[in-house]
């Protein structure tokens, strides 16, 4: 299967478990692949043949700079259906929503979720 893949989107939300974490808020960072058959969009060089990232990374964005969650994982899947619900070529999604700075002890990058959902048939 074919992939359109959007890296290190970065976001500010208020997301976390921690009262501070919905209060202050910080930066997130998504990864996302999308999996579609793109051989039409390929011979045909027409954008209604494909997935349009452009209002995929918005659709992103409302999302993880919208309503807090207590989890990431929730974020995650919230973003996985919203895009296979909104684009009906989409087959399936890996989603990877990063936290650069959670407010845990210890020495660490990041702490990240990721999820992999497909369109029911």
């Amino acid at each position: 299967m074919d992939k359109i893949i959007l890296q290190k989107l970065k976001f500010y939300g208020f997301h976390g478990l921690m009262p501070e974490e919905n209060r202050l808020g910080q930066p997130f960072h998504v990864d996302v692949e999308l999996y579609a058959d793109l051989y039409k969009a390929g011979v045909s060089d027409n954008m209604n043949d494909s997935i349009h990232y452009g209002e995929a990374y918005e659709m992103i964005k409302e999302i993880v700079e919208g309503e807090a969650k207590n989890l990431i994982e929730a974020v995650a899947e919230d973003i996985a259906q919203k895009l296979l619900s909104s684009f009906d070529l989409l087959q399936g999604c890996r989603i990877k929503v990063i936290k650069p700075n959670p407010p845990i002890p210890g020495h660490y990058d990041s702490v990240a979720v990721e999820i992999y959902r497909e369109k029911s048939k």
